[in-house]
């Protein structure tokens, strides 16, 4: 099964990567090029900055985002001035950005743009959820930088995630890295009733009694914990943490026995690999109240820094660790897929 065929079907879609020059972009062109192919409108949109024709931060080149006729994308008032093609206005946003507002457009030739949109989770949901009124089929979310906030499960339907070289030259570390990345979004949902009781939880750290109750501790995150570790215990066990779940946290946590921490969803997990392990050594358990479907790893073998690693080694191991297929754009006509 090809990766167009693994996703035609949904509405939403997150291509979000493990660190700078992962290959999103490359991955985001090929969607649309394909997307386009089989007759779907596409809806573009990025949290951040993307495709910009060099790197602001290494100095290398870019691959520029590639649009075709129809596609409907949101950007910034600047940046919807720079774009390379012939586009009719269809929104401007009340809301604005540093960039000025932002604009929703369909192509009316194909060309490239420069895309900065909504630049928190909340407003890119909004706009996908929007898309539709525009006729878009299937709205495609790229993420900026190594932010994963895109993946959300409250964002989109499915998570694309793109690796290679630029995270590691080694491929067993690299495949390591990633791993943690899917065991994290194949953490276990609260039940139902609980999703629905804290879902509307926007800040702050939360016990749970053992009827369900969620009472606010007065701790306005995480990262404060330090200030407020005397009443972090004093609702039960079970924790909710809106915002950020941290290694102090969960080192805290597993100080004592029985404690579950829910996340909002595996994006809010900001938590290293070994205090991961030490908590669920320790008996505690972390949950989401959303979990996240991974689609497809995409890889990019080539590091910015100059050096390439071998292509199906990589997909090989990262297919053995994973268990998703794994695909190479930039050879899929003759590219045989990893288990796809």
């Amino acid at each position: 099964m090809t990766l167009v065929d693994r996703i035609i079907s949904r509405r939403s879609l997150s291509i979000v990567g493990m660190a700078k020059n992962t290959g999103k972009t490359e991955c985001l062109n090929y969607l649309v090029e394909k997307l386009h192919e089989r007759g779907k409108r596409v809806g573009l949109t990025s949290v951040g900055l993307d495709g910009e024709r060099v790197d602001q931060v290494t100095r290398t080149r870019k691959p520029e985002i590639k649009v075709r006729e129809q596609t409907v994308f949101v950007t910034s008032e600047r940046h919807y001035r720079e774009k390379r093609l012939v586009a009719e206005i269809l929104e401007v946003s009340d809301r604005q950005t540093a960039l000025g507002r932002l604009v929703t457009a369909r192509a009316v030739t194909p060309g490239t743009v420069i895309l900065s949109g909504p630049s928190d989770t909340r407003s890119l949901r909004e706009w996908i959820d929007g898309a539709e009124r525009f006729g878009v089929d299937i709205s495609l979310a790229e993420g900026a930088l190594s932010r994963l906030s895109p993946g959300s499960p409250a964002v989109a339907e499915g998570l694309i995630l793109a690796t290679g070289a630029a995270v590691s030259g080694d491929i067993s570390r690299l495949t390591r890295e990633t791993c943690r990345v899917r065991e994290l979004t194949r953490l276990e949902a609260v039940d139902e009733e609980t999703r629905r009781k804290l879902s509307g939880i926007e800040q702050g750290v939360w016990g749970i009694d053992e009827e369900g109750n969620a009472s606010d501790l007065q701790i306005p995150s995480a990262l404060l914990l330090e200030q407020h570790k005397e009443r972090i215990f004093s609702r039960g066990v079970t924790l909710f943490v809106a915002g950020v779940v941290n290694d102090a946290l969960l080192r805290f946590a597993g100080m004592r026995e029985g404690v579950t921490v829910i996340a909002r969803d595996f994006t809010r997990v900001f938590a290293g690999e070994e205090s991961l392990r030490v908590f669920a050594r320790n008996g505690g358990k972390l949950r989401v109240l959303l979990r996240s479907e991974l689609v497809a790893v995409c890889i990019n073998p080539l590091s910015p820094r100059g050096y390439r690693l071998d292509s199906d080694a990589l997909a090989e191991a990262l297919w053995e660790r994973l268990g998703v297929p794994v695909y190479d754009v930039k050879r899929m006509d003759e590219y045989r897929i990893w288990h796809g």
